[in-house]
Order: C-alpha cells, then structure tokens, then sequence
C-alpha cells in the first residue's frame, strides 16, 4: 500500500521554511514530508530524517537520494544526539506526524494491525533488541490491574476491565502469540453492539498495546522539549496528531510555552483535513495540525 502524507500542503506551508535553512523530519516514515520539501527547495534546505523502523530508513533512502539529506534510524526524542553528531546546534523547523503508517500496518508483519494475523510484536524497531518489550509479553505477564490501567489510559477502552480480565483468563490455557487469538479475545470481551460501532472492537487495545509498546507519550513529551530547544528563534514546530492523547499532550506543550513566553501559537484551533482529503484518505479524518513558533 502506497502512504499518502496526511496534511501535506498545510504541514510543509506551516514549517515556514526559507533557502539556507535546517529542517527535522522527526518522523519520516515513507518521506512525504520531506519529499514535499525536497521538490520545493532543492538543496537549498538541509533535510534531517529520523525514524525508529530501519525498514523505514532504507526504503525512504532509496527515494530521497540528494547530497542535502541525510536520514538516520533513531527516535525523535533522541533529536538531540541526533543533531549533535552532525555537528548542528540550532534548527529553523521539526515536523512530528505521529502515529503509525500504513507500511507498518500492511508490510511490517509485527503485529499492527487486527486484520491480518501476525505475531503480538507491535515494536516501531524493525528489528527489536533482545530484551525490548513486546505485546506478547505484556498480554502474558503483566497483571490484570496493569492490564487495565494500560487499555483505559493509552486505549480510552470504556470495556477495559472485562478485555484484561478475559485476557488474564485466555493465557492460562494458551498464552498469546498471534494477532487474531487477542481480537476474538477482545470480541468475547465486549458486547455485540460494540461490534458493530464505527470502528473495530480490536482498535482500542490494539492502540494501547501499542503505545506501551513504544513509551509513545513518553518519546511525544521528551521530543517536543528537546525540538522546541533546539529550534532558532523563529522556528517553528509543527505536529500531527492522531489521538486524543496525543492532541493533548500537543496541546498543553504549546500552551505552557505560550504562557512562559517561549512560543507563539499559530493557531488557536488545531487545523484539520478537507472534506476532499477525507474522502480521499479516510486516515487524514481524525489528524490534528499545531503549530507553535519559538519566539
């Protein structure tokens, strides 16, 4: 499946960017963004990419090839080492489109999606370190309680209790290895009516798990700081979010640097996607835009 940028021409239109400038991809995934950027300024802008999936890197590499760019398999909230191994101390603007993307979803085989049945992995790293943490370890280890508190709080799941109590139930007869054993699990979880709501009964935990997974709000709170410093005055960082959780931790960020007198929001409301971009991309309907410029 091929991505499509979410927020294209807003997003890069927002980075206010001019010839001569440093602008951080902090997300690059399939390089839409960037790509955007490259069209409009040639080399005249240097291109920072940063992504967690080495799968992303490579395949983005293949694409984003001029001497201006330069890609690395790294987290955004290590933005900061990022730049000081190249020798850059200051930047003019960051892009952060979080999330996930649908080559995670369709091509990564690590368990993101609850159409397709994959092993419970649901790590950004393409490749996980022998000791990171996966969904298949939290499902078969971590206790009810935790269970809950994870699907309530990085989920929003109104049927939290039931889903980690069936969870607890299911693993001491089977423990969990593939996608589909959780979704029939959450389905004899929850009710029938939730079946058939808007989005899909598995699409709440399967957020949670994967935020938990990755420290996702975490990495989020660390990379605005981190960004926001690193910017020159003038410089802007533009986010999109995905969900509420996000959206607020967005939110509140530029909030507090507004009454700290460190940024300017750009806009009051968060800009969302056209009617045409929704219906062309029914991902873009739930993407929050911010902008905050570093006074």
């Amino acid at each position: 499946m091929k991505h499509v940028p979410v927020l294209l021409k807003e997003s890069v239109e927002a980075l206010n960017l001019h010839e001569g400038q440093i602008f951080v991809d902090g997300t690059l995934g399939s390089g839409g963004h960037s790509a955007e950027v490259l069209r409009r300024f040639g080399d005249a802008v240097e291109i920072i990419g940063l992504d967690r999936d080495e799968e992303a890197i490579t395949r983005t590499a293949k694409v984003l090839t001029a001497p201006n760019v330069f890609l690395r398999n790294e987290s955004f909230r290590n933005i900061d080492r990022v730049l000081s191994g190249l020798g850059i101390s200051k930047v003019d603007a960051i892009l952060l489109d979080l999330g996930i993307s649908s080559n995670q979803i369709e091509e990564s085989g690590r368990g993101f999606s609850f159409m397709k049945d994959e092993p419970l992995l649901m790590t950004m790293a393409s490749v996980p370190e022998e000791n990171s943490l996966t969904a298949k370890a939290i499902l078969n280890t971590w206790d009810e309680g935790a269970l809950e508190l994870i699907l309530r709080g990085f989920g929003e799941e109104k049927f939290s209790r039931r889903i980690a109590r069936e969870i607890v139930a299911h693993r001491e007869i089977k423990p969990f290895e593939t996608t589909f054993e959780l979704v029939e699990v959450i389905k004899s979880a929850t009710p029938l009516p939730y079946h058939r709501g808007r989005i899909h009964p598995a699409t709440k935990t399967f957020q949670a798990l994967r935020i938990a997974v990755n420290e996702e709000l975490a990495a989020l709170g660390e990379g605005l700081e981190k960004g926001f410093e690193l910017l020159n005055p003038k410089g802007r960082l533009v986010v999109i979010s995905f969900h509420s959780l996000e959206d607020r931790i967005v939110k509140n960020f530029v909030r507090e640097k507004v009454k700290d007198g460190q940024g300017k929001a750009l806009n009051k409301k968060p800009i969302v996607s056209t009617d045409e971009e929704m219906r062309e991309n029914p991902r873009s309907r739930s993407a929050k835009l911010r902008v905050i410029e570093k006074i």
